[in-house]
């Protein structure tokens, strides 16, 4: 079984590409969606020892618990040794399930891959890129966000260009849905020999 990467920086497109494999017939992990499971599951009671008043009914606050550790690197640190563990631990489930079943190829979205060491869990990586103009207007498009948070976002993430040079494959949504798709096409017969 292939274990394909799919990463790329805020704003590129990545769940686009990753919804687009899915489609294709390939099971796909998605990191994202496993935390917002745990926050409404097992992790909840751990975020709420470690920063209380962050759960309400059982479910983490995503707006409470930015509060308290966004600007706070430390608090960041705490959060992510709580929470990337669980994260890990889902994927490495979703990985024997398919494994179990003959999957031929899967998909491990991973939002920060090159910054979480995750290059030594994948046999390839695709990173999803667009121009960063188009990244820029697509980012500030979204509910609440700011130039500045974009900013501090982009500070923690790898360079779009490093990315891109450490890649097996590049996807670059810039150039529209269908020539993604026909990229998605060309990954997976390039990967599991099925035209």
């Amino acid at each position: 079984m292939i274990v394909l990467g799919l990463t790329g920086s805020i704003g590129m497109g990545k769940s686009t590409t990753a919804r687009m494999f899915a489609e294709a017939g390939v099971p796909v992990h998605d990191s994202d969606e496993a935390v917002h499971r745990l926050y409404a599951g097992e992790a909840a009671p751990l975020v709420e020892a470690v920063f209380p008043g962050t759960v309400v009914d059982g479910v983490v606050d995503r707006t409470r618990l930015a509060k308290r550790v966004l600007g706070d690197p430390a608090a960041i640190r705490k959060l992510e040794g709580l929470i990337h563990p669980l994260v890990r631990r889902d994927a490495d489930a979703f990985l024997e399930t398919h494994r179990r079943a003959g999957a031929a190829l899967v998909v491990l979205d991973i939002p920060l891959l090159f910054e979480t060491g995750g290059r030594s869990r994948v046999d390839k990586v695709v990173v999803v890129t667009a121009p960063p103009e188009i990244q820029r207007e697509r980012v500030l498009a979204r509910p609440g966000m700011t130039e500045e948070k974009f900013g501090a976002i982009l500070a923690k993430q790898v360079p779009d260009g490093e990315k891109r040079r450490a890649a097996d494959f590049i996807i670059d949504t810039g150039s529209g849905m269908e020539a993604a798709r026909s990229a998605v096409r060309e990954i997976i017969s390039e990967l599991t020999g099925d035209n």
